[in-house]
């Protein structure tokens, strides 16, 4: 078989085909790159006459397309050539280069380019110079001004411009902040869309003003931490602790000298133990205090840390003296008894600047204030307190000793002043949950905190104003517990740690004047549960290493030491900012008769600086570097960021 294509058979005898048009390529379409257009037939040409070769296949394929043209359409006349019965016209369909032709060929008469470009098309006889291209292209361009047409010829992103940037400075400082900020991101898109901004030069950018942020009070005592004391300080082998002390009980009470611990088992029994005698307790029967009576509540005599004093449910407060060396056997002789109700006492409380004065609240409803300087028994007490209808949760004596607050069953708080009223003076709603509370006083007897729970048992903690006793200021909720929580209140750090029976954390806050009275700090968590938690008295506190508050705390069978401390770098300096002058409250300021004549008397206050050491405060700034001192950092001055100035910026960076 003959390779190669098949040979051409003409379809009529009188058409001639030459071999240009039988082997004929079709021609690209036509191209508008750069500003110049390409010929549908760039290989014709012309004769001297000015008329076209009419052998030529360029020739027919020019009349083909003429006669289209004065036609209505190609289509159109082939469709009634072929519905014509009687003419042999047989359609033919005309070839795609034909018809790309055709299409280039209406396409280039009806631009205006061809009629503006005239014969200067790339391929044509009359273009024969680098001018006339160069004259084609300017006619087509564009221009607005003079300058603009050197930066179209580079490729310059003027096109990418906002309009804002041929404004005026005047004109930008009118708009209004929606359109600057829409403004700021299209110029930020044009700056990353321009390769010769992606690279500026260095400059020195204005630095926004930094925000801080920490919002509320910081507090000094933020980071406190809690460390149990080393295991040779502890008490251990405590056996058959109580853990059926009633919920207005603290359940464990200690000072500088001895703890009192209660015990499991009838007849109402209290150990005695000393704080100097650490170590294992030999085992056997321990030294206690025998009651004969259910013990309700019982309190170191703050002057005397050798006087207890014990409420029983028969009524009956016994006062206790301890020996100097302790308990060697157990007793049941007190040296003073007091029946003070005839119902069963929740709780006492001692006075804290007054000597020999005692408050007891009974299941009675009444609050009576005692005089324990005979040593007879007393019978009558000096002051009885009036006004609640339901079991008493907590009594609270004011740090001046002029008020007295109670929070009751009924969830109402009430403020008495004893020596003026045996009915409240203040009155208002207290914690609803009916499970316990408790109150302290606090920031110099401005506020008053109580402790309780809300109708779901959640424990909360909640602050008044002590003279708005209907509003209060704010509540903080911690957790779902039955166990109230006990508050100790350190007045010169103004912290609040409270736990309860039978946890393991040690909660603390802060208590301001301003908002949001109740500032939580670092809680201490302990490695074990613990039964009670009591707080010496500040002179115990060892300040040489920052430590602001000292505590025993009792765990199922120990007692051991817990130190409060503040982080500071200049520990070998006295932080006087963290120790204030404190009050003298293990001294009394003044008798019960003075008292209860209507004397006041405020407690002195002393410094807690240990001899030797010098203050911090009087060091700061004398050159004492307890740390390396980095170099110093040449200054930059922080200006105010302005986004006209930004603005401005990126346009003179533009017009460069």
């Amino acid at each position: 078989p003959r390779l190669g294509p098949k040979p051409f058979q003409a379809k009529s005898a009188n058409q001639e085909f030459s071999f240009d048009k039988v082997f004929s390529v079709p021609l690209a379409p036509n191209s508008e790159s750069n500003g110049y257009s390409q010929d549908v037939c760039p290989h014709s040409t012309t004769d001297n006459d000015g008329k076209n070769d009419k052998s030529s296949p360029v020739y027919e394929n020019t009349e083909r397309i003429k006669d289209s043209e004065n036609s209505k359409s190609d289509s159109s006349s082939m469709e009634e050539d072929a519905n014509s019965s009687d003419s042999g016209y047989k359609p033919k369909t005309p070839s795609t280069a034909e018809r790309r032709k055709l299409f280039e060929t209406k396409m280039k008469d009806e631009s205006p380019e061809n009629e503006e470009g005239g014969n200067l098309e790339r391929g044509g006889l009359n273009r024969n110079s680098i001018a006339e291209r160069r004259r084609l292209y300017e006619s087509r361009s564009v221009s607005v001004t003079d300058g603009n047409l050197a930066e179209k010829a580079m490729g310059s992103p003027t096109a990418l411009r906002r309009r804002d940037s041929f404004k005026a400075k005047s004109e930008v400082i009118k708009e209004d902040d929606n359109n600057r900020k829409t403004a700021n991101v299209a110029m930020l898109r044009q700056q990353s869309m321009d390769p010769r901004l992606e690279k500026p030069e260095p400059i020195s950018t204005p630095t926004p003003k930094r925000t801080s942020t920490v919002f509320g009070r910081v507090s000094k005592f933020r980071h406190l931490k809690g460390t149990p004391g080393h295991k040779s300080t502890h008490i251990e082998n405590i056996r058959n602790i109580s853990r059926q002390i009633s919920g207005e009980c603290d359940g464990f009470h200690a000072n500088a000298d001895r703890v009192a611990v209660p015990l499991s088992g009838p007849g109402g029994k209290i150990a005695v133990l000393e704080l100097k005698k650490t170590g294992r307790l030999a085992d056997g029967v321990m030294p206690a205090l025998v009651h004969g009576a259910t013990i309700m509540d019982f309190a170191w005599d703050p002057f005397n840390n050798q006087r207890l004093a014990v409420a029983c449910d028969d009524g009956i407060i016994r006062l206790w003296e301890i020996p100097e060396g302790g308990l060697n056997e157990p007793t049941n002789q007190p040296k003073l008894t007091v029946e003070a109700h005839t119902d069963k006492i929740y709780l006492i409380k001692f006075h804290p600047l007054a000597s020999d004065v005692l408050a007891s609240a009974s299941y009675d409803t009444t609050v009576k204030i005692w005089h324990l300087t005979s040593e007879t028994p007393i019978n009558v007490a000096k002051i009885t307190l009036i006004g609640h209808t339901d079991q008493i949760f907590s009594v609270a004596w004011s740090p001046c000793g002029q008020y007295l607050a109670t929070a009751c069953k009924d969830t109402k708080l009430r403020v008495y002043k004893p020596r003026s009223s045996d009915t409240p003076i203040n009155e208002g709603k207290g914690p609803v949950g009916t499970r316990g509370a408790r109150l302290v006083w606090t920031l110099d007897a401005r506020y008053l905190v109580a402790i309780g729970f809300d109708k779901v048992s959640e424990r909360q903690i909640t602050i008044y104003k002590a003279d708005k006793l209907n509003s209060p200021l704010n509540t903080v909720g911690l957790d779902v517990s039955p166990a109230i929580l006990m508050p100790f209140y350190d007045e010169d750090s103004s912290t609040l740690f409270l736990t309860g029976r039978g946890d393991s954390t040690i909660y603390a806050f802060e208590i301001t004047d301003e908002q949001p009275y109740i500032c939580p700090l670092s809680h201490h968590r302990c490695a074990s549960l613990h039964q009670g938690l009591s707080f010496l008295t500040k002179n115990q506190c060892d300040v040489a290493s920052v430590e602001f508050a000292s505590a025993l705390r009792l765990t199922n069978n120990t007692i051991e030491p817990l130190s409060f401390t503040v982080p500071r770098i200049k520990s070998d300096l006295f932080q006087d900012d963290l120790f204030p002058p404190t009050k003298v409250t293990w001294e009394p300021t003044m008798t019960a008769t003075e008292w209860f004549s209507g004397s006041n008397k405020q407690a002195p206050r002393i410094s807690l600086k240990p001899p030797g050491m010098d203050c911090l405060t009087d060091n700061q700034g004398s050159g004492i570097a307890t740390a390396p001192v980095a170099a110093k950092q040449p200054q930059v001055t922080q200006q105010p960021f302005s986004r006209i100035n930004s603005n401005e910026w990126y346009k003179n960076k533009q017009e460069e």
